[in-house]
């Protein structure tokens, strides 16, 4: 608490020249927030009462901030809302008790109640909607003082200066203010009234009323709650409408606005005049939807965090495209790409291929400058490349060339369905797919080559340890891309986009490959909620040693599994032995090998109880080390072996080490792991060694694609179906024609030559 509160300070202080904040991520250093809550989110859909469980999620989120040691102010709609709903009430009550014994149920719903003045429901309002507030706070432990104003009280000196003081000093007091409008008292709106300048702001609904505040009070951040997502170029609901994720100032001419919303004064437009006029008076502004709690999940305190929600205004203009242009420039690309002729688009590949050898020299410059700013050796051996390495991915790269030329457009099953009617499967690419990878800048070229050969557009995330090797790297991609005038269908996301982020694009992105660490994984498929992803979290790969398994076999394969790269997902984490084979040679020289090769051992608990000074015991069997450790456990039989690896593995990868045939294939029969071995290493568990050219990852999912997943993986069908004027009505039982549902041999037509204009 005491180091984010330090750091709200120091950036406070570092803003004391009144500009805003230019990127999402800096919100998470704001000081000082205004929440304004518009009419829609305080109201209940019949325009009488509050929506409490609304209210209760805003406080909630309002009080945490404020215990972090950030200053609140809160500006609220409701008052004429909640009055409205007490003086209906009133009415009800004072009709005649006579009518109302003698009336039925139905009638008594019938009953008229006069139209309500909105000043009178507002004076009968204000006190229960400030009581329901200070209720709410009170649990947790947060004060809060209520604070009326008018339009007035800003345009007189001596009033705002009163005002300006006593926010000031119930900031100091660590209060919540709340302030509204004096509905009771306030004259109703000019219909013609308008902001007017940087130092003049006409007070004529809350919207107005939270910019003037913020500006006033040198607010950090004003956060304006309505009931649509945020700014959209033209009215919500209609067709082709996009949210705007940043709205800069001169852009306004682009948005088409809407109606108002179903209450309150002002309408969208109303707000964005009065974001640009706060943004201009040096508080950042965020507009987003406060009425869905359960679907924008804790909104306030994600847009405080920098999280993508709402639309953030801003007055810094980034130079290049913003992620959401880049998706949309990727996937109109990437269907120009899926057209070309598969030869093209093994051209593109091989000219990669080339480019990684020629431009070797470029590509290592830039690769030691991410080198000699890593942090630690484990670091350096994940960035590290090297002329052989450049070499080995050009090799696995003309794989691909190779293998893609009957991927796309593919043929898989061809029917009759009735005469002249034929129905055939064919493979097509997935659509959009976005990568995510860590320090391992090889990973680039793999995946961008898998995504060409495939015909999917790419959105490749690399990690900002590796920034300047991607760059390069993504030149030379687009410039191979090029040469068929294709260039923007691979894009390297190089903004300040957060991984959560990306993983809500889920109406431009189609699929989302991680590639990294489990964490990240896992991070990913928490975030990707409307996304498929495809991965794997976890590489818990087992080696079992069976009683009639080759000690030669044994010590090298575990020797490999273990040593030869300890972090990858691939390498083994526990060793299954056979009982029988405990106190005999053979693992007296695993045992040997692996202190040898200096692995740490962790005595699993059947294991430990055979031993009187035993290994450290492990904490849990299902554990990935990443490193030189490992953990041996005692199993009964092969079976025995199974029923461990289905309970503790990841489905990753797992071995068997047996010279008896029989129980090798009920091994390699009954276990459900994505690659299941005999007498082979774990590592073997890779794209390019199973000669896939490279892979995008290795996938423990059961739908899809599974293990190493290479060119096949990244392509999915579609259904063509060729008639002559046939119609459904045709094969019912009045109908002329029957189904014949004849499987027709496949045959793969000759892909049609095509084209392609090169870019300038």
């Amino acid at each position: 608490m005491f180091l984010l509160v330090t750091c709200i300070l120091s950036v406070s202080l570092a803003r004391a020249n009144g500009n805003s904040y230019a990127h999402r991520g800096e919100l998470r250093q704001a000081k000082r927030i205004v929440v304004k809550l518009g009419s829609a989110v305080v109201t209940r859909g019949d325009e009488c009462g509050l929506a409490l469980g609304r209210l209760a999620s805003v406080v909630e989120q309002v009080a945490m901030l404020q215990n972090q040691g950030r200053e609140m102010m809160i500006v609220t709609s409701g008052a004429v809302a909640f009055g409205k709903q007490r003086l209906r009430h009133e009415i009800l009550l004072s009709q005649s008790v006579r009518q109302a014994l003698h009336s039925g149920q139905n009638q008594l719903k019938d009953m008229s109640v006069p139209v309500l003045e909105a000043r009178a429901c507002a004076a009968a309002g204000q006190s229960g909607l400030m009581a329901l507030y200070e209720a709410m706070f009170t649990q947790y432990s947060t004060c809060t003082a209520q604070v009326l104003v008018t339009n007035l009280d800003f345009h007189d000196d001596q009033k705002r200066q009163n005002l300006n003081s006593t926010l000031q000093e119930l900031l100091r007091m660590n209060i919540v203010p709340i302030i509204n409008t004096n509905d009771a008292v306030v004259p109703p709106p000019e219909p013609n009234s308008d902001l007017q300048g940087v130092n003049v702001i006409s007070i004529k609904d809350n919207d107005s009323l939270a910019a003037r505040l913020a500006v006033e009070m040198k607010a950090d951040l004003l956060i304006a709650l309505s009931d649509v997502e945020g700014l959209y170029d033209s009215p919500p609901g209609s067709d082709d409408a996009k949210l705007i994720d940043i709205f800069y100032p001169g852009d306004q001419q682009s948005i088409t606005y809407g109606t108002k919303s179903r209450v309150g004064l002002g309408g969208m437009e109303a707000k964005v005049k009065a974001a640009l006029w706060a943004l201009q008076g040096g508080t950042s502004v965020v507009i987003a939807n406060g009425t869905h709690p359960k679907v924008t999940g804790h909104v306030i305190t994600d847009i405080v965090e920098g999280k993508k929600v709402g639309t953030f205004f801003s007055e810094v203009k980034p130079a290049g495209p913003t992620v959401e242009q880049q998706t949309e420039m990727a996937r109109n690309s990437g269907r120009t790409l899926a057209a070309l002729h598969p030869d093209q688009r093994g051209a593109i590949i091989c000219h990669l291929a080339d480019l990684l050898v020629e431009k070797k020299e470029e590509i290592l410059a830039a690769n030691k400058t991410d080198m000699d700013l890593a942090a630690n050796a484990a670091l350096l051996n994940r960035l590290s490349l090297s002329p052989a390495k450049l070499n080995s991915l050009a090799i696995g790269l003309r794989q691909i060339a190779l293998a893609s030329q009957d991927s796309v457009g593919r043929v898989l099953r061809r029917t009759r369905v009735a005469h002249n009617l034929e129905l055939e499967q064919i493979t097509v690419p997935i659509g959009v797919l976005l990568v995510i990878f860590e320090a391992r800048p090889d990973c680039l070229p793999q995946v961008s080559a898998l995504a060409i050969a495939s015909g999917n557009a790419l959105l490749a995330k690399g990690g900002k340890e590796a920034a300047n090797t991607n760059r390069v790297l993504h030149e030379l991609t687009q410039e191979a891309l090029d040469i068929h005038g294709v260039k923007e269908a691979v894009q390297l996301v190089s903004t300040r986009e957060e991984v959560e982020d990306l993983c809500r694009l889920d109406k431009m992105i189609d699929l989302i490959i991680p590639r990294g660490s489990s964490a990240l994984v896992r991070n990913i498929q928490r975030a990707a909620k409307s996304i498929p992803v495809l991965g794997h979290s976890e590489g818990i790969c087992h080696i079992y040693v069976d009683s009639e398994a080759a000690i030669d076999k044994v010590i090298k394969i575990v020797r490999d599994s273990k040593c030869d790269y300890p972090a990858a997902c691939n390498a083994m984490e526990t060793l299954l032995v056979h009982r029988d084979i405990l106190r005999t040679t053979l693992f007296d020289q695993i045992i040997d090998m692996l202190r040898t090769e200096r692995v740490k051992i962790h005595a699993g608990p059947r294991f430990a109880s055979y031993l009187t000074f035993s290994p450290s015991e492990v904490k849990s069997l299902r554990t990935e080390y990443g490193d030189l450790e490992c953990c041996i456990e005692v199993v009964d039989s092969m079976q025995e072996a199974i029923d461990h690896i289905h309970r503790y593995g990841s489905s990753h990868t797992d071995v068997i080490v047996t010279e008896n045939e029989d129980t090798a294939e009920q091994f390699l029969q009954q276990l459900d792991s994505a690659c299941v071995f005999w007498n082979a290493s774990s590592r073997f568990a890779d794209g390019y060694r199973f000669g896939l050219g490279a892979e995008v990852g290795i996938s423990t999912a059961r739908i899809h694609a599974r293990g190493p997943v290479g060119l096949e993986g990244l392509l999915t069908t579609k259904w063509v179906l060729r008639g002559d004027g046939h119609t459904a009505a045709d094969f019912s039982e009045h109908g002329t024609l029957k189904y014949l549902h004849e499987n027709l041999p496949v045959t793969q037509p000759q892909p049609r030559q095509m084209t392609a204009q090169r870019e300038d």
